[in-house]
């Protein structure tokens, strides 16, 4: 039996940042919406944790436990007291660091799939503790639809948002999100008004 769960890429529709905090996150204020861009993740009982990938840029993803998915495994695994033992396979189609959250859901994607293979019943606040622990975009990619982030991104407030249709233009290569915060500086006019 294997479970396969599409997860959604993300836009920030406004992002405001703060200053640095002491462990090094910033305090942010994102609108975050989600697009109808999804990639797939399907969880399959295996004798150990093990990733496959495919897809656009699919050679860029860690295909071993590095990966923010295999660590969505071991972390649920662990708090059930149960061994990781499942093989993820990840069909990609949101652009590999492409400021997505990419893989902010595919490990969101695996926590669902993971729940739902091991049948665990995890209840939601849980999974969204994970999710933290995870990254600053894994709550919102569990949870979808419109929302306020704010502290790094973890508190979410749901908020109504109208229809959008998006274009989106990908360019070649992509900016990891820890060198893009690393060169921000908040008092730097680069980053404040258009001139």
């Amino acid at each position: 039996m294997s479970v396969t769960v599409r997860v959604p890429a993300k836009v920030n529709v406004q992002l405001a940042v703060g200053a640095a905090r002491p462990d090094g996150f910033h305090d942010l204020a994102n609108v975050f919406l989600a697009v109808s861009l999804f990639d797939e993740v399907t969880a399959t009982p295996a004798g150990e944790l093990t990733v496959t990938c495919e897809g656009p840029d699919s050679d860029q993803v860690p295909q071993d436990r590095t990966n923010l998915a295999a660590r969505a495994a071991e972390l649920l695994a662990a708090r059930a007291g149960i061994e990781p033992s499942v093989h993820l396979h990840i069909a990609k189609n949101i652009p590999v660091a492409g400021g997505m959250a990419g893989g902010s859901a595919d490990g969101a994607g695996v926590l669902l799939a993971c729940d739902l293979l091991w049948k665990l019943d995890t209840p939601r606040e849980e999974l969204l503790e994970i999710c933290a622990e995870l990254g600053s975009d894994v709550p919102f990619s569990l949870v979808g639809g419109a929302a306020l982030g704010t502290g790094r991104g973890e508190f979410l407030t749901p908020v109504d948002a109208g229809r959008f249709h998006w274009v989106f233009a990908v360019a070649e290569g992509g900016l990891s999100t820890p060198a893009v915060f690393r060169e921000f500086r908040p008092a730097d006019r680069r980053y404040g008004r258009a001139r």
